[in-house]
């Protein structure tokens, strides 16, 4: 009965969120759209020309937030997007997808060969792991899945690019932080309004790698 009464309060929960209305009437294929949408507007992460890959893309929300940010006049792309999740994704126009585990080798590979060796701007990440109910279990993949992201962004990301990571408040959270910091001139967290309120989620935002030889600020000054 508890967990019929449940799921009654989060059907009409989802029924009347804003946001979900809102993606319906924009045809987004999930309301997490919008996060990314205020994520954007706020640090203009996405321009005309660049190389974006999306981990854990599906059901495509981000992709097709990221193909409108990059979509001329004339309707024809100008930049790449590259996709990659877990689980089948319904085709977005222009975007190239790999589906496999991101944290599989061989996945990883074939998501390199589709870039082909071409540097990337911006790698966002709304990823997450199937959660069990066990805090410190859950904490320890999600944090997997943030390393993971990270050493994917050190090795692929131009020196002036830029990493958006989902995370959650709590346990891990700090260490996550701390793994951003040692990577990235610039680091902020954001927890965009379409992110509800009672969710622990946040979003990490890294940018400009640091170099080897010290740290090199691509916006202006050093440290």
């Amino acid at each position: 009965m508890a967990k019929r009464k449940f799921n009654k309060s989060w059907l009409d929960q989802h029924r009347n969120d804003p946001y979900v209305k809102l993606a319906q009437q924009r045809q987004y294929r999930s309301r997490g759209a919008f996060k990314l949408i205020e994520i954007d507007e706020q640090d203009r992460l996405v321009l005309p020309g660049m190389t974006v890959v999306d981990l854990g893309a599906a059901p495509g929300a981000w992709c097709q937030v990221l193909r409108e940010k990059l979509v001329g006049p004339a309707g024809r792309l100008r930049g790449r997007i590259v996709a990659l999740d877990v689980l089948p994704m319904e085709p977005v126009a222009d975007v190239e997808f790999v589906q496999g585990d991101f944290r599989e080798d061989e996945v990883l590979r074939r998501l390199s060969a589709t870039l082909g060796g071409s540097p990337v701007d911006l790698v966002v990440s709304d990823m997450a792991p199937n959660l069990s109910g066990v805090g410190p279990a859950d904490a320890a993949r999600m944090s997997d899945l943030i390393e993971l992201a990270v050493d994917f962004a050190v090795h692929h990301l131009k020196p002036e690019g830029a990493l958006l990571v989902k995370c959650f408040h709590g346990t891990g959270y700090s260490q996550s932080v701390e793994l951003f910091k040692r990577h990235f001139v610039k680091v902020v967290a954001r927890k965009p309004k379409a992110s509800r309120d009672k969710s622990a989620e946040t979003y990490l935002l890294g940018r400009g790698l640091k170099s080897r030889q010290g740290v090199r600020d691509p916006y202006g000054s050093t440290t």
